[in-house]
């Protein structure tokens, strides 16, 4: 249970600070780029989804064992990231570079279920199974 706790403990505080300043990036997004967005209601409600998402991260290590039906979730909240850069990657539409943003995020997905499996095991002593 302990490690449950560390990985999302960990993957919140990560999460919180890669995520926040998102909110004041708009305007490099575009320059950097090109063409800037157009449409902001997705940028800033694609970022907020994912600060809240943050906060149930937050909220499972709390009480990993209560909350463990939400790490499965958590782990394809992660997983839909992941599989969004390499299916753009190998079609052309992004680079290397920008695919590479996945890989912490394919990282935490493997820490999610491992915590997962492991507090199954936990779960499994408490109950006598």
């Amino acid at each position: 249970m302990k490690f449950a706790k560390i990985v999302f403990y960990v993957a919140s505080a990560f999460g919180v600070l890669v995520v926040t300043p998102l909110y004041f990036m708009f305007d490099l997004f575009g320059r950097q780029d090109p063409p800037p967005i157009t449409h902001p209601r997705f940028y800033y409600g694609f970022v907020g989804v994912v600060l809240v998402w943050q906060f149930v991260y937050f909220t499972i290590a709390t009480d990993p064992e209560r909350f463990r039906p939400m790490m499965i979730l958590a782990a394809l909240a992660k997983g839909s990231y992941v599989a969004t850069m390499l299916v753009l990657y190998l079609q052309g539409r992004t680079s290397a570079v920008q695919a590479a943003t996945g890989v912490p995020d394919a990282l935490l997905m493997v820490l999610f279920v491992a915590a997962f499996w492991k507090t199954r095991a936990v779960e499994k002593k408490l109950s006598g199974a």
